[in-house]
């Protein structure tokens, strides 16, 4: 069983038991999915662009990533229904363990100049979005075997009921947010 999912078990459920009041064990917020995606604007002009993007992002996750395909036309961005867009993953049960405990161990402390993450980015339902300027902050991205630096952006899809109780519940777990806010 993975570290960072044990840990929580044992201690952070019934830490958060006492700290909500709830009634049994269910009620807890817990963690239900990640969502790791990458938004190609650059694949319009570069076809290759969805194939190193999908490499790189099978190589952070460890799991095939599906294709994102535009939904509508939009002149603008010379966009056509159908066209592919982005690449995203969903990763559950010990994948998502295992994902976040390399993304708060070992990703975010390689980020230049990092200070936190800010506490304030969550929907307002209990789900927190985090955006990452590139993808070598993860150690399986080799920096001679990539074409282009991507951003990524994750969602960490809780069952909190509120921002509040989600942002807890990430405290414990070890995400690194800002002091400051």
């Amino acid at each position: 069983m993975n570290r960072m999912k044990e840990r929580y078990q044992k201690e952070i459920v019934p830490a958060l038991l006492k700290a909500f009041e709830c009634k049994n064990v269910m009620q807890v917020p817990r963690i239900e999915k990640v969502v790791v995606n990458i938004g190609l604007g650059e694949a319009l002009d570069n076809p290759k662009a969805i194939e190193f993007a999908a490499e790189d992002l099978t190589k952070i996750v460890g799991q095939k990533p599906v294709l994102i395909k535009s939904r509508k036309n939009i002149a603008a961005f010379k966009l056509r229904e159908g066209r592919v867009i982005g690449t995203k993953v969903t990763l559950r049960g010990e994948r998502m363990w295992a994902f976040l405990d390399r993304l708060m161990n070992i990703a975010l402390p390689r980020v230049r100049d990092f200070h936190g993450i800010s506490s304030e980015a969550f929907d307002g339902r209990g789900n927190y979005t985090l955006g990452l300027k590139d993808q070598l902050v993860f150690p399986e991205i080799e920096y001679d075997k990539i074409d282009k630096l991507r951003g990524m952006e994750i969602t960490i899809v809780t069952t909190a009921k509120t921002d509040d109780q989600a942002r807890l519940m990430l405290q414990l777990l070890g995400m690194p947010f800002r002091k400051d806010a």
